[in-house]
């Protein structure tokens, strides 16, 4: 018997006409936001009396979607400067969105359609965007992919298949420590460290991990890796996997993919490639010489939330032989019901709830077509050759790194200073610039220098920032210089 008295609830609004109006007053915030990014600094630090304000207690009643927002706008965008969605965001390894993609994520999560599989218009879109990549990178139509969360979870998923086919026993059912032989696999000493986690994370272990040297170029040296491949095996060891870099975070460095597809075809290795943002060179102009021999690699790992400007966050995982990437992943419980006489999109990584990422990726290239992101693609690495020009002319600065594609390591130099002391010097340099209000830039360290780091995959980036950016580093470096008592 039903009790009258209770009253059952739900999340919907009381008013749906009023959240319709508070709706479009976010919207056309948000735009207003981004209209304006360029006009504010790239960064402003939280403060105490900032910090304050998410330090108060969870609320136990309701306070409604009027105070919610009104606190996000004071406490988050009215504080939000720009970081990387600002056109002198150069930090790492960043992307910027774009507006129209907001739009699309507002569109994937008013939908909030999980995706593990099944013959759905969602599923379907993610199946037509995976073919678009395949083409792209030169796959064949038979080879499986999945879009993830990020580079991290892309190259784990790419290791995880590599691992689980050349292993030559069933690692799913008996686990790693029944591997007769210590599996290893090698990457350049440049190789991110999301790779070394992927290692720890399958049990692999870090001593199984072989770094090898890179030359003045920051690109793998081939010799030495077919060495220590040599001396493995003559040691009872079993190599399987070589890591390649598609554009190294450090310098933006490629390796020379088509020399180490050979090799592992020779020696019978996986070759999976890192190209968290340097795959993308493959559509640019002459970029695509960098990643020759892509199309041959058994996996790769790529972002479309870092050169493909995409909002947070969306990756894809690429697997040439679909049977390996299956047999990896595939789970098929009696709680999945009728799906589970069916291939699933969960049968081909970890997740088995799954975000709509697919949208804004489809609606994306949908709005602005491949060549154009290609453009860009080739606009940032010009924009990069700039940059190198500005500081090759400029006394106080000079590279520290080849340009190879769209990242520039430099650093102010002072004849007769000390490294120790030059190190400290430059260190300060990206924190005076952000105090400056100029630009968002990393610090690096190659051969024990310290490196001031640019790395460009903004699209809403001009020459004129570049030229602003070097003006300020040589006034930010003579500052730093006067107060060392060496000015």
């Amino acid at each position: 018997m039903v009790d009258e008295r209770r009253v059952e609830e739900t999340l919907d609004p009381e008013n749906w006409d009023d959240l319709k109006v508070l709706g479009h007053k976010m919207v056309d915030d948000m735009i207003d936001h981004l209209a304006s990014v360029r006009q504010r600094p790239p960064v402003m630090p939280i403060n105490e009396q900032m910090a304050v304000a998410f330090m108060k207690p969870l609320p136990l009643e309701p306070e409604g979607i009027e105070k919610a927002y009104g606190d996000f706008k004071g406490g988050v965008l009215g504080t939000h400067m720009g970081l990387n969605t600002h056109p002198r965001f150069w930090g790492w390894v960043v992307g910027t969105g774009t507006a129209q993609g907001a739009l699309a994520e507002m569109l994937a999560t008013g939908i909030n359609f999980n995706m593990p599989g099944g013959p759905f218009a969602p599923v379907l879109m993610e199946t037509q965007v995976l073919e678009w990549f395949k083409g792209i990178f030169g796959f064949p139509r038979g080879a499986s992919g999945l879009l993830v969360g990020g580079g991290s979870e892309a190259n784990l998923l790419g290791i995880a298949v590599a691992r689980n086919t050349k292993a030559g026993f069933d690692v799913r059912r008996m686990g790693q420590a029944a591997a007769p032989k210590r599996m290893v696999l090698y990457g350049s000493t440049e190789t991110h460290v999301c790779i070394d986690k992927a290692v720890q994370l399958l049990g692999l272990g870090e001593e199984s991990f072989r770094k090898i040297p890179v030359g003045d170029d920051y690109r793998i040296k081939v010799d030495a890796l077919e060495a220590e491949i040599r001396k493995d095996k003559a040691a009872g060891l079993q190599p399987f996997c070589v890591v390649g870099n598609a554009g190294t975070t450090n310098t933006g460095s490629f390796d020379d993919l088509e020399a180490l597809t050979d090799i592992c075809q020779r020696e019978g290795l996986w070759f999976h490639v890192d190209g968290a943002f340097g795959a993308w060179a493959t559509i640019g102009g002459n970029t695509k010489p960098l990643v020759k021999g892509i199309d041959r690699v058994d996996s790769l790992a790529f972002d479309l939330h870092k050169w493909m400007y995409m909002p947070f966050d969306v990756a894809c995982t690429l697997i040439r032989r679909e049977e390996d990437h299956f047999k990896t992943f595939a789970e098929h419980p009696d709680y999945f019901g009728n799906a589970a006489t069916m291939k699933l999109r969960t049968d081909y990584g970890l997740q088995v709830s799954r975000y709509f990422r697919s949208l804004k990726v489809w609606m994306g290239l949908k709005e602005h077509g491949l060549n154009k992101y290609g453009r860009l693609v080739q606009q940032n690495c010009d924009q990069a050759q700039y940059l190198a020009g500005l500081i090759r002319v400029s006394p106080e600065l000079e590279l520290l790194a080849p340009v190879a594609s769209n990242v520039v390591c430099f650093r102010y130099r002072v004849p007769g200073l000390p490294e120790e002391a030059l190190n400290e010097l430059n260190s300060k340099v990206p924190m005076m610039l952000m105090g400056m209000g100029v630009a968002m830039i990393s610090d690096t360290r190659l051969r024990g220098r310290l490196a001031l780091r640019v790395c460009v995959v903004n699209h809403r980036s001009r020459r004129e920032d570049f030229d602003l950016l070097v003006g300020k580093v040589r006034e930010a470096g003579a500052m730093m210089l006067q107060k060392m008592g060496k000015g």
